[in-house]
């Protein structure tokens, strides 16, 4: 798994518990999401119909995408429920001094 260096994406005040945010790191648009105090990154569109993530519901460890319904695992962007049959590309997270700080994958991987 190839990733890239750690980068700042937000203060980790600006992220509540149970709710998720999207960001751009470089040309990827990334979904946050924050579960019971963890946060986790994930590519923001969803693999069956180009739909932006972050514009659907987050229920518990559950992504589900605003289009069709598809679920994904957030913490590692498994599919859960169809018509998706792609994974969700999960990306490292780690907190540092405050700070939400997301290392890519590479999309291929």
């Amino acid at each position: 798994m190839a990733l890239t260096a750690f980068l700042r994406v937000m203060n980790l005040a600006d992220l509540r518990e149970g709710r998720m945010k999207s960001c751009v790191i470089g040309e990827r648009e990334i979904v946050l999401c924050n579960v019971k105090g963890e946060i986790y990154a994930l590519d923001n569109v969803c693999t069956h119909a180009l739909a932006r993530m972050s514009e659907g519901r987050l229920k518990g460890a559950r992504l589900i995408c605003p289009m069709h319904g598809a679920a994904f695992d957030i913490r590692n962007g498994a599919v859960l429920c169809a018509p998706a049959t792609q994974p969700l590309v999960s990306h490292a997270v780690r907190v540092v001094d405050g700070a939400i700080e997301v290392a890519l994958q590479d999309s291929s991987s």
